[in-house]
């Protein structure tokens, strides 16, 4: 009886109602990246849990060879971006400030967003401090700290002796080598002496230079465009990978330190939110919308660098000029990294307190100043906060034997972080959209 019901009220109008139903749909994700990138990222975290550790339906082995090839796409999306890296970087910076109307206006964009990453990045630090001092990670877990760890011979301990030492190795004395080695920092130092030196310059010398620049930029944007395409194909493989290797039960011992630094995230990004909304007069579900796409490749990539394409264009969407946005963000991508500062000032109270080292409070604001300043230029690259945190560690006589407990769930928290580090550099794109245009209105002069 049951049956004959349900063919009654299969008709041929509901049949062809569902079918136009489907169409919309497959369309729908057809037409929207972002919707592809999710569903990817839920099908890889689902596949990678399958042939993880936990139901153990295939040999380790097995499963990390089978996690190797699903990350093949993600392996060839974050190469064909890093191809385009630094010609991306170096073409946008002196681009961007090749078109600055005066001299006053490069001067205040330039100390505006420096003020925006010191202040951002300070907060963040002082924020993962407070959490970590009131919820105290450290006391809750019960995985026993190796008395030996490999990390610490690697990594020289942070001495402020050697900060004018630091700051003058930042200058790129030879750029062929930062090429080579992928110094984004140093890059983005000789992008800016490029541009500044630009706007001294007859403009019939600069025209041939900036003609050149203008095509290396297209033509990385052409190719940042043919990488998007293996994006959700990316973001399956890496979540399945991730998963494979690291299982979902290796969350569980941590899980007071895990939920620190995300709930420490959360309101950092809570606060970049409500700055967009109170300044920017973006709404949170209008900024979700049009940067989503972006927010859901940081986090599978861990990587503010590799997705720093998408994110110029994502400013540009909230119209922000070409111009600003090539220079804030590429700046951003390699300088604000507050939510580095946020997750590192968790972990090193978090060493310190599974060791039973108690911190005063002129250390732990010694501490905040050395992660403001070890965060900035950090490369927005997976897996790098692990070698900072090794040396501030080390420079405050923390044991460093801890960081092995937290290696297993740094893949995850990186990849929260960077999410945070990229909305920061959108924040910063969108607050300072009006500033060339009110400088340039002002008739400022080369």
């Amino acid at each position: 009886m049951l049956t004959d019901e349900l063919l009654r009220d299969v008709t041929p109008e509901r049949l062809i109602r569902l079918y136009h139903q489907r169409t919309k749909m497959r369309l729908w994700v057809r037409s929207r990246l972002w919707a592809q990138v999710l569903i990817a990222m839920a099908l890889g975290v689902l596949a990678g849990w399958l042939l993880g550790p936990a139901p153990g339906l295939v040999p380790r082995s097995t499963a990390e060879a089978i996690g190797g090839w699903l990350a093949l796409p993600g392996q060839l999306f974050l190469g064909l971006i890093a191809i385009v890296l630094v010609p991306l970087v170096f073409s946008s910076i002196v681009g961007g400030l090749a078109a600055t109307p005066s001299s006053e206006a490069m001067r205040a964009i330039g100390l505006r967003l420096g003020l925006y990453i010191l202040l951002s990045t300070s907060l963040a630090a002082t924020i993962g401090v407070s959490l970590a001092l009131a919820f105290t990670p450290g006391e809750r877990v019960d995985v026993p700290v190796p008395a030996v760890s490999p990390l610490p011979s690697a990594v020289p301990a942070f001495d402020i002796a050697r900060l004018p030492d630091l700051v003058a190795g930042v200058l790129p004395t030879n750029p062929a080598a930062s090429i080579i080695q992928g110094d984004l920092l140093a890059i983005v130092i000789l992008a800016l002496l490029t541009g500044v030196a630009v706007t001294r310059i007859q403009k019939s010398k600069a025209d041939t230079l900036l003609a050149l620049l203008d095509g290396v930029l297209s033509v990385s944007m052409t190719i940042v465009q043919w990488a998007m395409l293996l994006s959700p194909l990316a973001v399956f493989g890496l979540m399945a990978k991730l998963m494979i290797q690291v299982g979902a039960d290796s969350l569980l011992g941590l899980v007071a330190y895990v939920g620190t630094v995300l709930l420490g995230l959360v309101l950092l990004f809570l606060g970049y939110l409500l700055l967009l909304t109170a300044v920017g007069r973006i709404g949170p579900g209008r900024f979700l919308a049009r940067a989503g796409q972006t927010l859901v490749l940081a986090f599978s990539t861990s990587s503010s660098s590799a997705v720093m394409p998408g994110t110029i264009q994502t400013a540009r969407r909230f119209g922000v000029p070409d111009r600003v946005a090539s220079m804030v963000v590429p700046i951003g991508a390699t300088m604000n990294m507050a939510g580095t500062a946020l997750y590192q000032s968790v972990a090193i109270l978090f060493l310190a307190q599974i060791s039973g080292i108690e911190l005063g409070s002129g250390q732990l604001l010694l501490i905040i100043g050395t992660l403001v300043a070890s965060s900035i230029g950090a490369p927005g690259t997976p897996g790098v906060s692990m070698g900072i945190l090794a040396s501030v560690a080390a420079g405050f006589g923390i044991p460093a034997a801890g960081l092995v407990i937290i290696l297993g769930v740094d893949r995850l928290l990186d990849m929260s972080r960077t999410v945070v580090n990229v909305t920061g550099d959108m924040a910063a794109s969108v607050l300072l959209k009006d500033a060339l245009g009110d400088l340039g209105k002002s008739g400022g002069t080369t």
